[in-house]
């Protein structure tokens, strides 16, 4: 088997990089997330109450009060979290060794990866921008509103994923 040109090993090189720093990122927020349990719990406590939304909201019967629903659902979040995390990290090991290999085991290769940027997006696109921000009007809170932060993680996951699938030209 012939080496892959230096330009492709150096894109493959940069996609590795790129998947590790994503699983690090996830892998990180949902340690904090268990290290530090209450100061996020509290968040989502008072975004799923609708506490804190705008007064007079039509929308309030949506508020789920109940602290069981409250920890389940954070539970839900701190393990997509660390599924995303560890399918990134054990995605860019996998990249990583195949960085000099043909093109159809860099591309094998990368469905780990695409897996945990895809649940990494679930949580912060679908759990935080449409459920908690949509839903549970999270954007009408003053204090208890992540749209930003988790606009920005979604932007870097997609930038990501959008940049790991696209093909490596080999010439």
């Amino acid at each position: 088997m012939p080496t892959p040109p230096a330009h492709l090993i150096a894109i493959r090189a940069s996609k590795s990089v790129l998947v590790l720093f994503a699983a690090l990122f996830c892998l990180l927020v949902g340690y904090n997330n268990i290290v530090d349990y209450g100061s996020n719990y509290t968040f989502v406590q008072h975004v799923m109450s609708m506490d804190t939304t705008f007064p007079g909201n039509h929308l309030k019967e949506r508020a789920i009060t109940s602290p069981f629903v409250h920890h389940v659902a954070y539970g839900l979040i701190i393990a997509g979290e660390l599924a995303a995390g560890l399918l990134c990290l054990v995605g860019a090991l996998n990249l990583f060794r195949h960085i000099w290999s043909e093109q159809y085991l860099f591309v094998r290769a990368k469905a780990l990866a695409v897996a945990g940027i895809t649940i990494g997006l679930s949580v912060w696109f679908f759990g935080f921008l449409t459920v908690a921000a949509e839903w549970f009007l999270m954007w009408q809170s003053q204090q208890w509103n992540a749209v930003q932060p988790a606009f920005r993680f979604v932007l870097c996951l997609a930038v990501i994923l959008i940049y790991l699938v696209q093909p490596e030209a080999e010439g």
